[in-house]
Parts: C-alpha cells; sequence; structure tokens
C-alpha cells in the first residue's frame, strides 16, 4: 500500500507537531486497517476465543459456579469475558510489529518526513478494528444467550469505549515488548504470562464476595476487576464511580510508563 503524506512537512532529523503527528498516525492507520479488511483471517482469534470462553464458562462451569442460577451468572461473566476478550487482543498489535522490525519497514519510515512515533501510534489505532469486531461477536453471542443490558443507549455506547479504551491503553505493553525484544513468539508469550493471572485472580468468573481475604484486597485493585465492575455498572445500571475512577488512573499510568519506554525502544533500533 502506498502511503501518502501531505507536503510541506519536516524531514526525518526535524522536529513534527503535535497535529502533523496525529495526521501521520491516522494515515498509517489506515495501512493497518486495510490489511485487516484483505486478510480477515487475522480476525478469526480475536472472534473465537472469546465466544468459546463464554460458552464454556455458562454452559461447562455455569451450574457448579452459580449453583444452578446460570442466567444470572451470565450477567456477571459477560461483560467480564468482555475485558478478557480486549485485553487479549491486545497482545497481537506487540507481535505484528514484531514480526514487521524483521522485515525493514521500520527503516523505510524512519527515512520518511514524518513523526517518529506516528508508526507505532498508528498500529495501535488500527487494532481498534480488532476490538470492535471482537465485541460485536460477544454481544451478540451474550444477547442470544439471555444477556440483559438494563441501562440506556449512552451508558452501552460509554461501555464499548471504556473496553476500547482500555485495550489501548494496555496494548502498549505489548507494543514495548514488541520493540525490545522483537520476537512474536516471545511477546505473545511474555503478554500471556501478565493476562493470565491478572485475569484468573480477578471477579471476571466469581464475584468478590466469594474470594478469600488476600485475594479479594487484589481483586479490588486489579485493573482487570476494576474495568469489569465499570462495565458491569454502565450495562446493568449500577453503580460506577469508585470503578470508573481506578480503571482511568490505571489507563493513564500504563500510557504514561509503557508509551515512553516503546518511543525509546524503537528509536534505539535506529541506531
Amino acid at each position: 500500500m502506498s502511503i501518502q503524506f501531505p507536503a510541506g512537512h519536516a524531514g526525518p532529523a526535524g522536529r513534527v507537531g503535535l497535529a502533523q503527528t496525529a495526521r501521520h498516525s491516522l494515515a498509517l492507520a489506515g495501512r493497518g486497517v486495510t490489511r485487516f479488511m484483505k486478510s480477515p483471517m487475522q480476525l478469526v482469534d480475536v472472534v473465537l476465543t472469546p465466544i468459546i470462553s463464554l460458552l464454556m464458562f455458562i454452559y461447562l462451569f455455569g451450574d457448579a459456579m452459580s449453583g444452578g442460577d446460570t442466567d444470572g451468572y451470565l450477567q456477571l461473566v459477560a461483560p467480564g469475558v468482555m475485558v478478557m476478550a480486549v485485553f487479549q487482543a491486545s497482545i497481537g498489535v506487540g507481535a505484528s510489529l514484531a514480526a514487521d522490525a524483521s522485515t525493514g519497514i521500520f527503516d523505510r519510515f524512519r527515512s520518511m518526513p514524518i513523526a517518529r512515533s506516528s508508526p507505532l501510534i498508528g498500529a495501535v489505532l488500527a487494532d481498534i478494528v480488532r476490538y470492535v469486531v471482537c465485541l460485536g461477536a460477544l454481544i451478540l453471542l451474550a444477547l442470544v444467550m439471555g444477556y440483559r443490558v438494563q441501562s440506556g443507549p449512552l451508558a452501552s455506547l460509554a461501555a464499548l469505549a471504556l473496553l476500547i479504551g482500555f485495550a489501548l491503553s494496555f496494548s502498549w505493553i505489548s507494543v514495548y515488548l514488541g520493540m525490545l525484544i522483537k520476537n512474536p513468539a516471545s511477546v505473545q508469550g511474555l503478554m500471556t504470562i501478565l493476562i493470565l493471572p491478572l485475569t484468573f485472580a480477578s471477579n471476571v468468573f466469581i464475584p468478590r464476595e466469594g474470594m478469600a481475604g488476600w485475594l479479594r484486597a487484589w481483586s479490588d485493585v486489579n485493573p482487570v476487576s476494576l474495568v469489569a465492575e465499570t462495565v458491569r455498572g454502565l450495562l446493568g445500571g449500577g453503580p460506577v464511580a469508585g470503578s470508573l475512577f481506578g480503571t482511568l488512573a490505571w489507563m493513564a499510568g500504563v500510557i504514561v510508563v509503557f508509551f515512553p519506554l516503546a518511543l525509546h525502544a524503537y528509536r534505539k533500533n535506529a541506531v
């Protein structure tokens, strides 16, 4: 795909403004979206994995976990599986960038009059397609299974926006690992090591009241628990203020730490 940028921008060694960085990033995000459209099989994993997870936890473990109230358990688990699904989908961008690092495409980007950060930002923004497809398939299945949204359209849209924002924020960990180790399999393995403990030591599958004291204390500050609780509140008409504040704090903290680290690793590769 040929990428065209507006004329009159600073060269590779010059400084690029915020507006120019945004334009460059969106142009490269368009490149990533085109790749998804040309090869939709790249989206199969982000659709099948959460669908299988939701079916398994409701129909295999639902009776045991809920004491026979599978309908009530679905209300608890469906938002949690949405969080788990987008969190797992965030692995893809780091693995993809690690694969790109061996093709020489970044050398081409560095020779172009674009912001140094725009290839990374563009790749992260392009992944929104993955999150939308993943959530769309999962929500459709949950509704067919009997999940009930008890809030209005604005709250529902806010829940979806929060899920996508959560995935975008935490994807910078994956991007950093992709730029640091440049091995797709290693990125996937390390991100899985991070995601599984955070997911299973949370309130995604069981309510906090059913946890041991030490696990409940961790779950109360676990970012996966916080965003799951916020999404449940937004979709179910419950309280969201406390968990929303914690979720936004985690998202901001991850970006503040890992965006500069990812950019530094990217620039270091150019030396």
